[in-house]
């Protein structure tokens, strides 16, 4: 059952139609390298298409209906749209679940310091990293101090093209004989990820200071540009990501390199198929959480109560509110668990099974089942299921494969499926194929980027 390359059967419509998506998700990309960045970027885009908070509708005294385009955000780093459809909600939602937060290097709380007149700030890898990856890299800083007094200061630095980049020295393969015998585990230590920050010493520094007069003049920039103290480091999160621009990849342009493609891909998708959506029968929605790469934990996780508080809040609104219809109204909802999937790769195809692996190209992925080994930690759709997906693909000319992650005792992973299978409603991991996942820079085709969203309007509509 191999499936055809969606490029074969494009128009040159439809290539126009992709190379607009693509542009407009670079853009994304771009914008929105930590979760904080994806959700301020999208409530933005929102807003614009109509969208109004969960707060100020409720402030406004208006009863919630059929129509209305509503948003709620959580901490600044999970977010749910919702267009409210004809049909009660507690007859269920179509609902659209993807992840914005990416494997990075979190900056300690205690991070700065000198060594042999050359500043570090100390890291602390998030998600699951090849740690040899992240060196001899130019690296950016992104994130926020918050002050004792609130103030909230944004921080950005090694994106403008003015700007200078940080960085993670490794050694020199004329004295690496003993690094490159190590397991590739152990090449770089995680207390060793420390990102080099300046060399230039203050000059007019006391006495009992000299012996830091580097770092002394990083917290005088810090103090000059931001107003910051180290002692904000302690309420402060930076986080580490490669620096630069997504890229066209590829000489025929047709795939698109960048930073954070697991899980923005997906999850710019899924806004844009709901940005798209005339009034819908079932109430659609697009939930966008974070921590999916620590396991979904925390108030922003999808482990927290933050999309079922939201959709109480609905109820509410709606004059409809019980306990039992708030468990009616998540039971009876249809997910799609938009997650990506491993790309086959020939350079290291013994770790996939050829026929059942994703391929770029060749359209969406379902993924029945994801978890390790023995479907360890999986969410595992039921054929009922998949048959309905099937057909609403099939209805709507959406190209889509079939995959698992690579062999079955090779390794493995998971998504927020699971969790959300919980409330009784039925789940399906679908997403983009990626080749280099969780590395600084990943790769996905123009074309699944253009079907997963087609796909995930589709299913907003008919499911």
């Amino acid at each position: 059952m191999e499936r055809k390359n969606a490029w074969l059967d494009y128009t040159e419509k439809d290539e126009k139609e992709i190379e607009r998506t693509a542009k407009d998700y670079r853009y994304f990309l771009n914008v929105g390298k930590t979760e904080r960045e994806c959700v301020e970027e999208l409530v933005k885009q929102a807003e614009e298409a109509g969208y109004v908070s969960l707060e100020k509708k409720a402030a406004s005294g208006e009863k919630i209906q059929a129509g209305d385009k509503i948003y709620a955000v959580g901490m600044k780093k999970i977010m749910a749209l919702f267009h409210i459809g004809q049909e009660p909600l507690e007859n269920g939602m179509n609902i659209l679940g993807a992840h914005i937060d990416s494997p990075r290097l979190d900056v300690k709380q205690n991070p700065l310091y000198e060594d042999t007149d050359l500043a570090y700030l100390d890291t602390h890898y998030y998600g699951g990293v090849k740690k040899y990856q992240w060196v001899a890299l130019p690296l950016a800083i992104h994130g926020v101090i918050v002050k004792k007094d609130g103030e909230t200061v944004k921080v950005t630095v090694g994106e403008d093209e003015e700007d200078p980049v940080v960085y993670i020295t490794d050694l020199l393969i004329h004295l690496a004989g003993k690094q490159m015998a190590k397991k590739a585990s152990e090449v770089i230590e995680g207390e060793n990820l420390d990102i080099l920050i300046g060399s230039r010493p203050l000059k007019d520094v006391e006495d009992d200071n000299k012996k830091e007069a580097v770092k002394a003049n990083i917290l005088n920039i810090l103090k000059e540009k931001y107003g910051v103290e180290e002692e904000d480091f302690l309420s402060a999160e930076l986080e580490i990501v490669p620096a630069g621009k997504a890229r066209d990849c590829g000489l025929d342009r047709s795939m698109v390199a960048g930073y954070g493609q697991d899980d923005r891909v997906c999850a710019y998708t899924s806004f844009l198929a709901m940005l798209e959506m005339d009034t819908p029968k079932r109430t659609s929605c697009c939930l966008l959480t974070d921590k999916e790469e620590i396991g979904s934990v925390g108030a922003t996780g999808m482990q927290s109560r933050f999309f079922e508080n939201t959709v109480a809040e609905l109820l509410e609104g709606m004059d409809s509110y019980s306990g039992l219809a708030l468990r009616r109204a998540l039971s009876r909802s249809c997910m799609l668990s938009s997650d990506v999937s491993a790309g086959y790769d020939p350079a290291y195809g013994e770790f996939f099974e050829k026929k059942n692996s994703a391929y770029l190209g060749r359209g969406i992925v379902l993924n029945k089942f994801t978890g390790a080994r023995g479907k360890s930690g999986s969410n595992d759709a039921n054929a009922e299921y998949v048959a309905k997906v099937r057909k609403i693909f099939d209805d709507n000319h959406v190209a889509f494969q079939t995959a698992e992650l690579g062999k079955v005792d090779v390794g493995g992973g998971g998504t927020i499926a699971y969790i959300a299978a919980l409330y009784g409603m039925e789940v399906i991991d679908s997403g983009v194929a990626v080749l280099s996942m969780h590395s600084p820079w990943e790769v996905t085709s123009k074309a699944d980027i253009y079907e997963a969203k087609k796909a995930y309007k589709a299913f907003l509509q008919d499911a």
